[in-house]
């Protein structure tokens, strides 16, 4: 059975920027890489698609910060409510079962 080759997405890049810039044709490629057109095709449009991805602004990582710093509250407010519905429930049931024997 005849192994697949990987390509590094910095190779994918440089070929489909060669091909984009007009350095290069698909079948000059083709060619000297010894890749199928139809793969270069895919590389290409692939790279069209996601262009607009380097220029998308990500969320800052203070916003991420906040969200995380905001849900470990909660979760610290949450832990205590349960401690003192414990501690309550106990300390209901010990005064029934006091009441209870007398």
């Amino acid at each position: 059975m005849v192994q697949r080759r990987k390509f590094s997405a910095e190779f994918k890049a440089k070929v489909v920027l060669e091909m984009i810039a007009g350095k290069k044709s698909l079948s000059e490629a083709s060619r000297e890489y010894q890749i199928k057109d139809n793969v270069l095709s895919r590389w290409r449009q692939e790279f069209l698609e996601r262009a607009t991805e380097i220029f998308e602004q990500p969320s800052s990582d203070d916003e991420k910060n906040a969200r995380i710093a905001e849900l470990e509250r909660m979760i610290g407010q949450l832990s205590i409510q349960v401690e003192v519905s414990k501690k309550a429930v106990s300390y209901a049931s010990s005064l029934r079962h006091n009441s209870e024997r007398w």
